[in-house]
């Protein structure tokens, strides 16, 4: 895995927005697996500000994101279709038909997984994959235990992941108990990953990564079995850690 050590949040979205944008402007298609949450907001509003300065096209790009809630309808204000079209597929020039997020509100949601494997298979896999991680160590939605094996599943929430994503809502009640997310196999055929870790309350979970074992308790630890795994995380999530500058 390599480290890229930023100063700050701020720095941590620039260097990972230029990734992105470099292989946007490549010739090829590129195909992006996308994260939601709080941590890549500031990547995309440099996406955004990118595409109104320099003109980087979308064009050629198709997007997966990694997941999205159980029960919350796309035009929800807390659903992840919710969050991508307002944090950056309304401000982009990336066609409607290339985006794509798991429905969670299909009547047959294991029809529905099977689905989204199948796009994603379809399309030959994702070329660069945008992961967070939780408190607990998720990558995606896959909670700890969660196979390695796994591909596209329905996945119950664990009380630590529902608990951080209480502010996004009214009350903990609120909360989706479940969601869909690509499986860690399925995350694992990305052909290059960014893991993005900031802010002190990462410290704890960023330090286990690099310390334990590859074990499924811990589901980042798979990363170390990738071989193309970029980690940018800035000064306050590496704290518990030596860095050399």
């Amino acid at each position: 895995m390599l480290l890229i050590k930023t100063k700050d949040y701020q720095q941590m979205c620039e260097r990972a927005a230029e990734i992105i944008i470099e292989k946007v402007n490549a010739a090829a298609p590129l195909k992006l697996g996308l994260a939601t949450g709080g941590t890549p907001k500031g990547i995309y509003r440099k996406l955004i500000e990118d595409h109104r300065n320099n003109g980087t096209s979308y064009q050629r790009v198709t997007t997966f994101n990694l997941d999205e809630y159980v029960g919350l309808p796309p035009h929800h204000p807390n659903s992840y279709h919710f969050y991508m079209n307002h944090y950056l597929f309304s401000h982009i020039d990336i066609p409607e038909k290339q985006t794509h997020i798991p429905d969670g509100m299909a009547s047959d949601l294991e029809a529905e997984c099977s689905r989204y494997e199948r796009l994603i298979d379809t399309e030959g896999g994702i070329d660069l994959q945008i992961l967070g991680i939780g408190l607990n160590g998720h990558i995606g939605f896959n909670e700890p235990g969660t196979s390695f094996l796994s591909r596209t599943h329905v996945v119950q929430l664990d009380e630590t992941t529902r608990r951080a994503n209480k502010r996004y809502f009214s009350s903990f009640a609120e909360v989706p108990t479940h969601a869909i997310t690509m499986g860690i196999a399925t995350i694992m055929k990305s052909s290059e990953i960014i893991l993005l870790v900031n802010g002190r309350k990462k410290a704890k979970v960023l330090r286990r990564l690099f310390e334990e074992e590859v074990n499924e308790q811990l589901p980042a630890s798979v990363l170390k079995k990738h071989p193309h795994v970029t980690i940018i995380a800035d000064e306050e999530a590496l704290s518990s850690l030596y860095v050399s500058p």
